[in-house]
């Protein structure tokens, strides 16, 4: 297995928020396995990751033991930790289970409605999301910044909802790689495009008050999601068991 290489993290600017110095070791390790950075199977370097992080190897070490105790990491003596391997069933509940929640989720940010910063947010994604697509292809990089830019989405929305548990609850969705909602490495531009409309419907709903509406709107947006993932994996010529590639949309 090929050692993990972190690159270097982008500051926190602007929509895309894709990284966070301000975060702890352990979650900025966990936010590139989730998005894909490091893939499945992987060994983790430490002394990559350190120099990269800019820290010593101590709070690496811990970060990596305490994500093996969150199922992201298998650790074996002598070869030492590795991105955990999961089957694409697994990935697929994942993505039925968000579906659901993420669905309760907007109805609920519907029925209590956005504060100004909450709007700002997603107004700022939309039109920042809307700029990217417009060239009607992807160049270098672009990818990284959509994904901050869905995750922006999807965070602000949740938040909204103001219930802890449900962010729990999703939260540990996100923990399957490929199933965080900010890892959209497998899609293609029209999937992207199509995903990004999406946002805008759901937005609308929102908006509109109508939570019944804004409920089935993500729900069918993270069943889609989940679809494209599947016949992208296929078309890509994955094992029908194991997903070679790591994190959800």
């Amino acid at each position: 297995m090929p050692d993990s290489s972190l690159s270097p993290l982008p500051e926190a600017t602007g929509p895309g928020r894709v990284a966070n110095r301000s975060l702890s070791v352990t979650d900025q390790i966990r936010d590139a396995i989730l998005d894909g950075t490091v893939s499945a199977g992987e060994r983790i370097n430490e002394v990559r990751f350190s120099k990269t992080l800019e820290v010593s190897r101590t709070p690496v070490r811990a970060a990596l033991q305490a994500l093996a105790g969150e199922g992201l990491l298998d650790y074996a003596p002598n070869r030492g930790f590795t991105v955990r391997e999961f089957p694409l069933s697994a990935i697929v509940d994942a993505y039925e289970i968000r579906a659901s929640l993420e669905g309760v989720a907007a109805r609920f940010a519907a029925e209590r409605g956005l504060s100004a910063e909450e709007r700002a947010i997603i107004e700022e994604s939309l039109v920042a999301g809307d700029k990217l697509l417009a060239r009607g292809e992807f160049a270098e990089g672009d990818l990284t910044i959509y994904r901050g830019i869905n995750g922006d989405f999807h965070d602000t929305l949740l938040g909204a909802a103001r219930n802890r548990m449900l962010a729990e609850m999703i939260r540990i969705c996100h923990h399957v790689p490929m199933s965080s909602s900010r890892n959209i490495v497998a899609f293609e531009h029209r999937d992207v495009r199509r995903r990004h409309d999406d946002h805008h419907r759901i937005y609308d709903a929102i908006m509109a008050r109508e939570p019944w509406r804004a409920e089935v709107l993500m729900r069918e947006h993270v069943s889609g999601v989940k679809s494209s993932l599947v016949k992208s994996l296929i078309e890509r010529g994955e094992q029908a068991d194991i997903v070679h590639g790591s994190a959800a949309g």
